[in-house]
């Protein structure tokens, strides 16, 4: 086996050393994840936590219950995935990303553990993950399913609460080409007499879940029915809503995620933490929630990056989320130019993500960002062209960035989206864009 010089290593050196290592070890199925788990103790087996899968919103009501976990007091670990800049932001303890020096250690000692199993990158962070928050004696784990749920990594995770935040079309050569299969997919991380939080969805998907959540006597909350919202308006610093579960009743919330979905994603969220504290058998305080709601630390959604022209960008990347961001966008700016820079993936619904987006936009800026699997430029203008619309091709997604802003009036609107890649690298060059 390679020998890994941990003492001359530095971060970027260790990050390039596990993808290229690991990355082509990806492979569907939890018979590798379940043999890590068990050589490192079973560390899954040993905490308390909401799991969260979804099509979309999976990552916001993760960083939504983290908040409200902080504001708790409760020691609290966070697993997400992707990245947008930095790979510790994976895993979070108590808000703040593990320590390089920490990554290390914990890697060194279960080296030979990842190698014997040829464990794929994903299940190598995940797997660090668990043992983290167990080392570190954490009160809430949270972790976001990072691909469907029944094969996902984070699938062993014997959880307090589980959510569903949504089901719509994505990945589907992973998890099937109906709704009913993607919510089966996606409900394979129910576990056995453990709490549903059920967000917003189709009849088709709700009734695929609540059938196995059935079979395995899980008592389901759902969105609309169960746990509700009102009165719901957006603006450019923040998401008000009313909200109301069991004998709990909230008057204007305040989130600082933007968005009409940011509302629902909060209501899941707040439901789910207020059924894993009566799991632990800790006192609910409404202050605390609505004051957490305020301190969610989440990048990369309708997030605002510069104010003159306003620059914002927005991981949305399939239909659901496209038509979240264009709902949204038309609500906040009326009557204004909108400049889209768009990079997209070749797996995704291209055709429909260009019309929504070219309905709403006054210019697309059309770039290919650097994911292995991202859309060739030529195939994303031929739907273009099918829009009376000015376009403008730019191969680099920053240099396009660069082009829109020199275009823009101070009241134009410039949105960066079409993939988590694409705002990765806005978010990265940030400071050669605008010079700061």
């Amino acid at each position: 086996m390679k020998v890994f010089l941990y003492k001359k290593m530095k971060y970027q050196e260790f990050l390039d050393y596990i993808y290229q290592r690991h990355s082509g070890n990806v492979k569907l199925g939890l018979e590798r994840m379940l043999k890590i788990l068990e050589q490192m103790d079973n560390p899954n087996k040993k905490l308390n936590g909401i799991h969260i899968a979804g099509t979309n919103g999976k990552g916001s009501v993760a960083a939504i219950c983290e908040a409200l976990s902080i504001g708790s007091g409760l020691i609290t670990g966070l697993n997400t995935s992707p990245h947008l800049q930095d790979y510790r932001e994976r895993i979070r303890l108590n808000g703040r990303n593990i320590t390089f020096q920490r990554l290390m250690k914990i890697y060194k000692l279960f080296e030979e553990t990842f190698e014997a199993n040829e464990a794929s990158f994903f299940e190598i962070t995940t797997a660090m993950a668990f043992y983290y928050f167990m080392i570190n004696n954490i009160e809430n784990a949270i972790f976001e399913v990072g691909l469907g749920g029944r094969l996902d990594g984070t699938n062993p995770f014997s959880s307090t609460v589980t959510v569903i935040t949504s089901i719509s079309y994505d990945h589907t050569k992973s998890l099937g080409t109906s709704i009913q299969k993607i919510a089966t997919e996606k409900a394979g991380i129910l576990k056995e007499n453990t709490p549903l939080v059920l967000g917003k969805m189709s009849s088709i998907a709700r009734k695929t879940i609540r059938e196995i959540a059935k079979d395995k006597n899980i008592r389901v909350y759902q969105f609309g029915k169960d746990f509700k919202i009102s009165n719901v308006s957006i603006n450019l610093k923040e998401t008000t809503f009313d909200y109301s579960f069991k004998n709990i009743s909230l008057k204007k919330l305040k989130t600082n995620l933007i968005g009409f979905h940011q509302a629902e994603n909060a209501a899941s969220a707040i439901t789910s933490f207020i059924l894993f504290l009566e799991k632990i058998k800790k006192e609910i305080n409404p202050e605390i929630i609505r004051n957490s709601l305020l301190k969610i630390n989440w990048i990369g959604r309708m997030q605002i990056i510069y104010r003159k022209p306003l620059v914002m960008i927005d991981g949305a990347h399939n239909e659901e989320g496209i038509k979240a961001l264009t709902r949204n966008l038309k609500d906040l700016f009326p009557n204004r130019k909108i400049r889209f820079v768009l990079a997209i993936l070749r797996d995704k619904k291209i055709e429909f993500i260009i019309k929504e987006i070219c309905d709403i936009a006054f210019k697309v800026y059309v770039s290919k960002n650097k994911s292995t699997r991202a859309a060739e430029i030529d195939d994303q203008v031929k739907f273009v062209k099918n829009h009376d619309i000015k376009y403008e091709t730019i191969p680099d997604v920053k240099d396009a960035t660069r082009k829109a802003i020199k275009e823009s009036k101070d009241d134009d609107i410039i949105i960066v989206s079409g993939s988590l890649y694409t705002i990765s690298e806005v978010l990265k060059g940030k400071e050669n864009i605008f010079n700061i």
